[in-house]
């Protein structure tokens, strides 16, 4: 039998869904915790409270792995094929000109 494990402590719901749609896709189990806590914030920011994800255990690595390419990409910066301007990672489109980043996240 196998057992949850912790495998990542999202900043938000956002975040934390997103990534569970990707752990899904290939074939993951993601179980949400915390994420209810959530309306009883008020008006605290949405990242006030962290959501944490957790998978079986058996399956931790693989989803860990897809994890870590995620934070790869959301922290590499990329440069704009247009303008030549460096973005964040997280830039879906160049600030400067509004170039849309590459479809690639490994061609950022």
């Amino acid at each position: 039998m196998s057992h949850w494990v912790t495998a990542y402590k999202a900043a938000n719901s956002l975040e934390a869904h997103t990534l569970k749609g990707a752990l899904e896709v290939s074939g993951i189990a993601v179980q949400l915790q915390g994420e209810a806590l959530a309306g009883a914030l008020g008006e605290l920011p949405a990242n006030a409270i962290e959501i944490t994800m957790q998978v079986k255990n058996h399956q931790l690595a693989q989803a860990r792995q897809i994890l870590q390419r995620y934070q790869d990409v959301a922290e590499a910066s990329w440069i704009c094929s247009r303008c030549g301007e460096e973005n964040a990672g997280s830039f879906e489109l160049c600030w400067q000109c509004g170039q849309d980043a590459p479809a690639d996240p490994l061609e950022r």
